[in-house]
């Protein structure tokens, strides 16, 4: 009996030896139980950090239309620079019925935007200088364009574990274009004076909360921008996020609004 016992107990150990051995080369495994987690990105020296986001509404029966707004945010660092790039769009089309009953399409919003920045590292932590352009094609907005360029200074003012607050100021140049009460094409040009800001809050290891606002004080128009969102894990890749948008011009034709509006449901994913 004890003969047949000593081949089983060596292969045993042969076997543990053998896992033993493999171990450093096995991948490592997570607790698969622990929580998803939401952390503000960290990209290392010369890498890249890519979000695209896509929400839809569809409605039906009495009232027909479609609405889809998105946005792709592409940052790039290294040990001098950061560089970040921004492209949304958003549009809305109603489905109505004429005086004949024949089924129309109507567009009633069409929104474009475009931005490039370029920050230069500087001593102390989050301390830059950038350089920063943008466009906005609005075909139902106060502004139908609206294009700016401009340079400043930015800085951390607030830092924790969970909790960050970035500034900026800096002087730029605005191009607009609106069209007048009588329909004729405005154009305005002219130096501002830009301010923005961006707080960034971990609520929990699946939630993360962003606040930025952005005022452009000119020599005839005040335009401000001000974002809100909640975004929550999904899987490794995914998120869900829930936003909240503002846009304000102080001067506009009498048939337009000062303040557009925007709240928005949609996926995101990262890579």
């Amino acid at each position: 009996m004890l003969m047949k016992s000593l081949p089983i107990l060596a292969l045993a150990l042969a076997g543990v030896h053998g896992a033993a051995l493999a171990a450093p080369d096995l991948p490592q495994i997570g607790d698969v139980h622990a929580p998803l987690v939401v952390a503000m990105p960290s990209i290392p020296d010369g890498g890249w950090f890519t979000s695209a986001e896509l929400g839809a509404i569809t409605t039906s029966g009495n009232t027909r239309g479609t609405s889809v707004t998105g946005k792709i945010d592409a940052r790039h660092e290294t040990s001098r620079w950061s560089h970040e790039f921004i492209a949304s769009g958003y549009f809305k089309e109603d489905e109505y019925e004429d005086d004949e009953g024949v089924r129309q399409k109507s567009r009633s919003a069409e929104r474009w935007a475009t931005s490039a920045k370029a920050s230069r590292k500087l001593m102390g932590q989050g301390r830059r200088a950038f350089i920063l352009g943008s466009h906005v094609n609005d075909k139902f907005g106060a502004y139908t364009e609206y294009s700016t360029i401009g340079i400043g200074y930015g800085t951390r003012w607030y830092t924790s574990p969970d909790k960050t607050l970035d500034m900026e100021i800096g002087p730029g140049y605005s191009v607009g274009k609106r069209y007048s009460d009588d329909d004729e094409p405005e154009e305005e040009r002219g130096m501002t004076v830009r301010g923005a800001a961006q707080f960034r809050w971990q609520v929990s290891p699946s939630a993360f909360f962003a606040q930025t606002v952005s005022v452009e004080k000119g020599t005839g128009n005040t335009h401000s921008v001000a974002e809100t969102s909640l975004s929550t894990k999904i899987n490794g890749s995914m998120q869900m996020k829930a936003g909240f948008s503002i846009r304000n011009d102080s001067v506009v034709p009498d048939d337009k609004k000062n303040t557009d509006t925007q709240t928005s449901l949609t996926m995101v994913y990262s890579f």
